[in-house]
């Protein structure tokens, strides 16, 4: 009876332990993200929007130095559908 004892003891401290670092990197992320550590100054490249064709491929839009760029992907090579006209950014849906 001592030694089931003992296991149920040193399975909940574990997982105590556990929960206490996860919830203690989980509060790092926020302060850190708050902090703005996790921010590029001088970001050039975002992934705005993707949209699945089929099973296999996408299309993309990344923005590059603030224009816009449609890539499709997942075929047998990914090709470069074009740069977008500057003025896109606000276009209707």
């Amino acid at each position: 009876m001592t030694e089931t004892a003992s296991l149920i003891t040193a399975g909940l401290t574990a997982g105590a332990a556990l929960v206490a670092v996860l919830a203690a990197l989980i509060l790092a992320g926020r302060a850190a993200r708050a902090a703005g550590l996790g921010a590029r100054v001088g970001k050039r490249l975002a992934l705005e929007e993707t949209l699945a064709l089929d099973g296999r491929r996408r299309v993309v839009l990344l923005r590059c130095d603030g224009r816009g760029l449609l890539l499709l992907t997942g075929g047998t090579q990914d090709v470069v559908l074009g740069w977008l006209p500057d003025g896109a950014e606000g276009a209707p849906r």
